[in-house]
């Protein structure tokens, strides 16, 4: 699985990171998390607002920092998907 998280670095972007890699750790989740400070790259998501989650290619969630709950939800969504 491929996780990204779309972000130029705010504190909020940050947070959505931290998160994410904790979710992936503590579940022992299969996937590879990268993070894209790019805007021309995070625009060519069609991402509007940051912070944003992709994965697999497909944007989850964007303009705001989830739950690390609903995170995980999100994530074994894509698992199960």
């Amino acid at each position: 699985m491929d996780i990204k998280i779309l972000g130029t670095g705010c504190p909020k972007c940050k947070t959505l990171e931290k998160m994410v890699n904790e979710v992936v750790s503590e579940n022992m989740f299969d996937a590879r998390i990268s993070k894209v400070e790019d805007i021309v790259q995070i625009m060519n998501y069609g991402v509007m607002g940051t912070p944003a989650l992709v994965i697999n290619e497909k944007v989850a969630i964007s303009g705001r920092v989830p739950s690390k709950d609903e995170i995980k939800k999100i994530i074994e969504k894509h698992i199960n998907g």
